[in-house]
């Protein structure tokens, strides 16, 4: 019986899968290029829910409907810095006929709420809401000032979301210090022992360079030998680029992380980092990600008439660079190309690292054992990218953690813009539970 036969939508939710499910009922679809649905409608929803206890958002946008929110929630002593909780209201689109469910329905199944935005990141943005309308409604009042934020576009480069108001709205983020947002947070089983439990806490990103290839040649009738193809010269600077071979490099983040997994799953020292990171499950293909760049070629065009040999052709590249590696990736992309095809940089946000400890990381850590006594925390250096890189830019210092206490077999690293995205429901609850204690305790 297929999954789409048994969903439920059941009475007597938790309130945070009960805002997760209305969320990932909003289509705030991202295509890309200005093509988007808008988040407005999310955002309503937001700041109504808020505005029930108390909290007034600011509403602000670059475009029409690409709406983003800003609350400021005052701690009991003002003079601390503050903590910023942020999430994006956008989502990827998704190929409906793939999906075993509506992706737009908020099913619930299997003991998972199914849907766009279940991992990537409506899940979040409902645990804040939740989070803060708890503690609001028990008479709770956090210790610092905490800023709420909801951005759009973060799915096409934040260009009209944290961008933008870091660059037109700074102020809305004065006096904070630390940043909890995606990119972490979710635990994965080391090794063969499933009692061994770790959580994921983004302490870095890797950087990212969307890059246009154009390459020039001779146009002329297809009938006659070219002598001088753009579509040859595209094609055999693409076959170079992918055939890069890219060194292991290790940062600040995954050393400590590598270190520590050693020490944890009692590994050879023989062990390669590759085979090192096989041990954390599903997840390990994050982790590789971190160890190294990367350069994919993900579009090709070129030619507009079967008998026609078109003067120019071209082709996008994504790389994701290490921290302090930029440089080097762009030389090696364009020596890859070769002559005749030009290189040229159409979006870039910056690589980041953040301390793996301090005093927003201890609490993170006591949270933990609290809530799930035993499991460690690990700094994780995650292959994409977070509105984080802009707010770094106002001194925010930025850390992913939706925290999610997974089974060990939970491919959740595949639900990331992924088909059928899902996500526990007791996965929400003790993210809730987590996030509701860090924001007493930090």
């Amino acid at each position: 019986m297929s999954v789409s036969e048994r969903v439920s939508d059941p009475v007597g939710l938790s309130e945070v899968i009960s805002i997760t499910r209305d969320l990932i009922r909003i289509d705030t679809s991202n295509y890309g290029g200005g093509r988007a649905v808008g988040e407005s409608r999310a955002a309503d929803l937001v700041e109504r829910l808020l505005g029930e206890v108390g909290i007034v958002c600011a509403r602000f946008e670059a475009e029409p409907g690409r709406t983003n929110l800003v609350a400021r929630w005052p701690g009991r002593d003002r003079t601390l810095p503050g903590l910023l909780l942020h999430g994006h209201l956008d989502v990827v689109p998704v190929d409906a006929a793939a999906w075993t469910v509506d992706p737009f329905g908020g099913e619930i199944a299997d003991g998972m709420l199914w849907g766009r935005g279940a991992v990537d990141m409506k899940n979040m943005v409902a645990m804040i809401v939740a989070s803060v309308r708890r503690m609001v409604t028990a008479g709770e009042q956090p210790e610092r000032d905490v800023v709420l934020a909801f951005f759009a576009d973060e799915e096409a480069g934040c260009v009209l979301g944290s961008q933008w108001m870091v660059e037109h709205h700074p102020e809305q983020f004065a006096g904070v210090r630390d940043a909890i947002s995606e990119g972490g947070g979710y635990s994965v089983t080391l090794g063969e022992r499933a009692d061994t439990r770790a959580y994921l806490l983004n302490t870095g990103e890797k950087g990212v360079l969307w890059l246009r290839l154009t390459a020039h040649g001779a146009a002329g009738h297809a009938s006659l030998a070219s002598q001088d193809s753009a579509i040859v010269k595209l094609a055999a600077a693409v076959g170079r680029i992918g055939a890069l071979d890219w060194p292991v490099s290790f940062t600040e983040t995954t050393t400590h992380l590598f270190q520590r997994l050693r020490e944890l799953t009692g590994a050879s020292s023989e062990l390669s980092p590759f085979e090192l990171a096989a041990l954390v499950g599903p997840s390990a293909s994050r982790l590789r990600a971190g160890l190294q760049n990367v350069a994919n070629v993900t579009i090709i065009s070129g030619g507009y008439k079967e008998n026609v040999i078109p003067e120019s052709a071209t082709a996008t590249v994504d790389a994701r660079f290490l921290p302090g590696q930029r440089d080097e990736v762009i030389a090696r992309i364009r020596e890859a190309a070769g002559e005749g095809v030009d290189v040229e940089v159409q979006l870039e946000l910056i690589a980041m690292e953040s301390p793996n400890d301090g005093e927003l990381v201890s609490v993170i850590e006591a949270v933990i054992e609290r809530h799930d006594p035993g499991a460690t925390v690990l700094p994780h250096l995650i292959p994409g990218g977070t509105d984080a890189k802009a707010l770094s830019r106002l001194g925010i210092t930025g850390y992913g953690f939706i925290p999610l206490r997974l089974p060990a077999d939970f491919d959740f690293p595949g639900m990331f813009h992924g088909v059928d995205e899902r996500v526990p429901l007791d996965a929400l609850d003790f993210g809730c539970a987590v996030l509701t204690d860090i924001i007493r305790s930090a």
